[in-house]
């Protein structure tokens, strides 16, 4: 145990650096956001291998919070909608209302090929459609599932730190 401690004193907080202020503005989506951002998680109809993923984002190692990026339970103190999978015909207008009741400016992630383009469950009965032909759509994570490193990439870019 003393050596773990040992260990950790000599290392300090590891994290990645800041990025380069000198590159511009950030993105037109955060702008808005002041560099944090709300997000409301829906899931559209996944097989929850997104989620899982997503956990991981906002869990102590990757730690998306530390970005500015907090999740909410409800949609109108959101900034951001984060939804995974396709769409359902059974979640299709729970989506649609969902997005209504996100204040502007408001940003749409799609996480995960499924959410993008149906993935593996495109042409199925019970599939409406991507995420894209419910509500627009601002951000895509590609993966399936995709990486929590891509996820809080996609985080960090609409707080723009």
């Amino acid at each position: 145990m003393k050596g773990l401690l040992r260990k950790i004193r000599q290392v300090g907080r590891v994290a990645e650096p800041p990025p380069d202020r000198r590159e511009g503005a950030p993105p037109a989506c955060a702008r808005g956001f002041g560099g944090s951002v709300q997000v409301r998680h829906v899931d559209a109809g996944s097989c929850n291998g997104c989620e899982v993923e997503i956990a991981s984002a906002f869990g102590p190692v990757y730690d998306a919070e530390r970005y500015g990026v907090r999740q909410v339970a409800s949609p109108r103190h959101a900034d951001a909608l984060l939804v995974t999978g396709p769409v359902t015909r059974n979640m299709q207008v729970a989506l649609r209302r969902t997005y209504e009741a996100i204040p502007e400016p408001k940003v749409v992630v799609a996480v995960g090929d499924c959410a993008r383009n149906c993935g593996v469950f495109a042409e199925a009965y019970g599939v409406a459609g991507a995420v894209g032909d419910v509500v627009p759509v601002d951000v895509e994570v590609p993966g399936c599932p995709p990486e929590p490193e891509a996820i809080v990439a996609a985080l960090r870019g609409l707080t723009g730190r």
